[in-house]
């Protein structure tokens, strides 16, 4: 499976700023760049990741967004979505990001990549837009995009083939990650094969959620406990 790199895009020095909260700033205000852009253990060149806590760090080193879902965008709120406009580092076409297994990897121009994590919409991305209700819309929608981990440093351009090089046989994919972290909980305990491919930072917490979600499916089909209708 093969798709395309349309932009690569860096934040550089223009943070969007953000005076009533804290961080008082955000990378998320994203450009294209030109040429070949290098690719370390935890980002691109050039690339400012402010609130390490949520983005960035080895699990979140790259943020991929594809130009079909920005095109759904750009058709539901009728303007244009060039690169860099999700906070993406990498917008790819011929991809099905939504589709993505976790823990499969890419071979994008010399460097190699691999998908751990759906992205949470945040307020920022909400202000960054200046439109009303747009973390719920997101979430409704769920064309999240593709965080990414960096499994070999190299280098990337704007029209290097990305090339779905493995691709795990658990099938949970970062659709359903998002949907089981956010409208649908009840499903955590799918993403359980997936654990080891997620961010580290955030693997505790989901084993967690996976371990009360399936000692409370167990605790319904003891004897004597009552099944919910």
């Amino acid at each position: 499976m093969t798709g395309r790199l349309l932009a690569v895009c860096v934040s550089g020095p223009d943070l969007l700023p953000l005076p009533d909260r804290r961080p008082d700033r955000s990378g998320i205000d994203k450009k294209p760049v030109p040429g070949r852009v290098a690719v370390g253990e935890l980002g691109l060149d050039g690339d400012v990741q402010v609130n390490r806590k949520y983005h960035g760090g080895e699990g979140q080193a790259v943020y991929a967004y594809a130009q079909e879902d920005a095109d759904w965008w750009a058709a539901e709120l009728d303007r244009e979505l060039p690169p860099g406009r999700f906070g993406e580092n990498l917008r790819t076409t011929g991809l099905d990001l939504t589709g993505a297994v976790l823990g499969e990897r890419w071979r994008v121009g010399t460097a190699l990549f691999e998908v751990t994590a759906c992205r949470i919409p945040c307020r920022n991305f909400e202000r960054f837009w200046s439109v009303p209700q747009l973390v719920k819309r997101f979430t409704a929608h769920g064309a999240t995009g593709a965080y990414l981990r960096v499994l070999e440093t190299g280098d990337v351009g704007a029209g290097d083939r990305v090339e779905v090089v493995e691709r795990p046989g658990h099938g949970v994919t970062t659709g359903r990650l998002f949907r089981a972290t956010t409208t649908q909980r009840y499903r955590i305990a799918e993403i359980a094969p997936a654990l080891a491919h997620l961010p580290v930072k955030d693997q505790p917490k989901i084993a967690e959620r996976i371990a009360r979600a399936t000692e409370r499916g167990a605790a319904r089909t003891r004897p004597g406990v009552a099944t919910p209708a």
